[in-house]
């Protein structure tokens, strides 16, 4: 990540930077590469991050709480208080894609994604913020046309409206507006960064994710159950890229120019359950709920990235089963894998 982003951070210099959604995937992955680059480029910069929950934070990652750097605010994104300062540098990245929320709680899903996003942007139009980044999500699209089989920045599609299933995709279209509404007549620019699917380090493997999941079942030497006929096609960027691609979008990207973060290596979901057994636990039993029904078309959520590695110049680094193997690492596969093998 500094390699492909070293001379971008002078900006930060001496800097602060307010981070929302600080202790979730994305947000520890932000933490890592930021702090990585203030210790190794000596740059003097903070990081003040927006959590509900402090003592957790410091249960999960107490490498990055406990950072000199590193100051955790207590409060909901949605009505937290502003600390004092200058910050420059916002990343709006709270609210995780959550099936469990969305089908259980959708308003506090809506309120937290809508609500928060515009506390987040007064809170970034008093306090000096030139460059905002808004995490948003490859769900504004809807659901992807089948003949479309890499969606770019320019369809127009869109969630059904009045489904309870798009309370997350019609949040971050409305997180979109705001961002656009609130920088009309400023000098603050907000980028946009539509975000697809990822496997690595700090990713969950005990929810919805089908990679986490799989990853799991191969570490335990499971069968790798797959929900559903197996056929709808994802992509997966290793968050390292994904990181990359993220503070290159807060620096140099245009303004309100959405822009998609993601693999644009498209695979099966079947494919991904063989390949993570191959890669983890070769001769794992692959069990698929149903078959695919003849003519019936197959979903896909996968992103076109020409505009990104166009107009930034940004690239791919790390492939699929290496994503995989880190992830399991990080998880404790080596340690399980070598006392197993003994």
């Amino acid at each position: 990540m500094l390699e492909a982003t070293r001379d971008l951070w002078e900006e930060v210099r001496g800097e602060h930077i307010f981070l929302t959604g600080g202790t979730g995937f994305f947000g520890c992955w932000l933490l890592e590469s930021f702090l990585w680059a203030n210790e190794r480029l000596d740059l003097h910069g903070s990081a003040t991050v927006l959590t509900r929950d402090p003592e957790s934070f410091h249960r999960k990652a107490r490498h990055l709480a406990n950072n000199s750097a590193v100051t955790l605010q207590r409060g909901d994104v949605r009505d937290f208080s502003f600390p004092d300062g200058d910050f420059p540098f916002v990343i709006h990245a709270a609210t995780e894609a959550s099936a469990q929320q969305e089908k259980e709680a959708p308003l506090e899903m809506l309120s937290t994604i809508v609500d928060g996003t515009r506390r987040a942007l007064d809170f970034a139009r008093s306090h000096g913020t030139k460059k905002f980044l808004l995490m948003s999500s490859g769900a504004v699209y809807g659901k992807q046309p089948e003949e479309i089989t890499h969606v770019p920045e320019s369809f127009c599609g869109g969630p059904d409206p009045i489904s309870k299933a798009s309370v997350y995709a019609e949040g971050k279209r409305m997180a979109e507006l705001l961002c656009s509404l609130y920088s009309a007549g400023t000098a603050m620019e907000c980028k946009i960064a539509r975000c697809f699917a990822f496997a690595g380090p700090y990713l969950p493997l005990d929810t919805h994710f089908a990679v986490g999941n799989f990853i799991r079942d191969a570490m335990q030497r499971k069968e790798i159950h797959v929900r559903g006929d197996g056929t709808p096609y994802r992509s997966y960027m290793y968050p390292s890229d994904a990181v990359t691609w993220l503070w290159t979008m807060l620096f140099r990207a245009p303004a309100l120019r959405p822009l998609n973060v993601g693999s644009e290596h498209a695979i099966s979901i079947r494919e991904l359950a063989r390949i993570t057994a191959d890669t983890l636990n070769p001769g794992s039993h692959i069990i698929v709920d149903r078959r695919h029904e003849p003519g019936t078309p197959v979903e896909r959520y996968v992103p076109c990235t020409r505009a990104a590695r166009e107009t930034l110049g940004l690239a791919e680094q790390i492939n699929l089963q290496e994503s995989i193997l880190r992830t399991a690492w990080w998880h404790g596969y080596g340690k399980s894998h070598e006392s197993s093998s003994d």
